[in-house]
């Protein structure tokens, strides 16, 4: 018999369902463990009920059964999964403010860090609530597991943004650009344009060969890319969809050890002289999180915005009393 992949998921909110369902999809799961608050002021055990009853109806049409765990507020019981998926938070406190759940998701995370630390999980963490990178930073210092086993999707979400961005200026496959947002999953977000290529060409040398293919404005493309979430909240009062995608990528990297380069947020040790919280580099994903952080040679300019956006994200951190 094969290995058994578990997965569980805290939060069932809208992007904990889109996480839910998408892992059901993609075959991605084997057992699929599923929390949320259940007592107290915010009593969600109706939705979760819901949500683990509309999975199952679906499973006829997945590629293969799924056991579906309805495990209430009894964190505890997710730590026999390989990787958990935090996704509880609050999105209408961000609809002006990309730092509004701040308070909101550090306070809630706490609930459960610890229970699930406790029943000795020593899977992966792959924390979506946002600000993503103080978020991942508290899941670290609260449990006390390898910082390289915490995972913030971060910029994976970001970069995806550019790269359909940059396929809509230049008419390319946006699978054949690699493009990176990099630093904090908020406003202070910057894009890598010196590490911008077309399958495997230079945007700088494509700019010179193919101005009025690639002349593009750069500044209005990163801004898309920057802002791409609240177009998507102006309309329908959530992101689900594609940070539910990039949630389940990683995941899929993880569990299937593949050694996948994404952007995502993981603990500083002295990159590019900062340390001591997450944000967001690329990283090679395996079997164990976190198996390597790259570098580029990013420019004076891009170095200049890496740091103003760490300074962003240590001050969240003094906020919640992380740092």
């Amino acid at each position: 018999m094969g290995t058994v992949t578990k997965v569980g998921i805290v939060g069932m909110g809208h992007v904990g369902a889109h996480v839910a369902n998408s892992l059901v999809l993609q075959g991605i799961a084997d057992e699929l463990y599923m929390t949320e608050q259940c007592s107290g002021d915010e009593d969600h055990s109706a939705k979760l009920a819901a949500e683990v009853q509309d999975l199952g109806d679906s499973l006829a049409f997945c590629p293969h059964n799924v056991a579906l765990v309805n495990c209430g507020d009894d964190y505890g019981r997710l730590a026999e999964c390989d990787v958990i998926v935090n996704a509880a938070g609050k999105v209408n406190l961000a609809s002006e403010d990309r730092d509004g759940e701040l308070f909101y998701t550090t306070d809630t995370a706490k609930k459960f860090i610890k229970p699930i630390a406790d029943a000795g999980f020593d899977g992966v963490w792959v924390s979506i609530a946002n600000p993503c990178d103080v978020v991942a930073t508290e899941i670290w210092k609260l449990s006390g597991i390898d910082p390289r086993r915490v995972i913030g999707t971060g910029t994976a979400l970001d970069s995806s943004r550019l790269k359909y961005a940059l396929s809509r200026a230049t008419g390319y496959d946006q699978h054949s650009i690699c493009a990176y947002m990099l630093g904090e999953h908020g406003s202070s977000m910057f894009a890598a344009w010196s590490a911008v290529n077309f399958g495997g060409k230079p945007l700088a040398q494509l700019k010179r060969e193919q101005p009025e293919r690639f002349g593009f404005d750069e500044a209005k493309v990163e801004e898309e890319a920057r802002r791409g979430g609240y177009v998507t909240y102006a309309g329908k009062h959530c992101t689900e969809f594609a940070v539910a995608g990039a949630a389940c990528r990683i995941v899929r990297a993880v569990v299937s050890n593949e050694h996948y380069i994404t952007p995502c947020s993981t603990l500083m040790t002295g990159d590019y002289g900062e340390e001591g919280f997450f944000t967001s580099l690329p990283c090679v994903i395996g079997a164990d999180g976190v198996e390597e952080v790259m570098h580029f040679d990013l420019s004076d300019a891009e170095l200049a915005e890496f740091h103003a956006s760490c300074a962003h994200v240590k001050e969240n951190l003094e906020r919640v009393g992380l740092r």
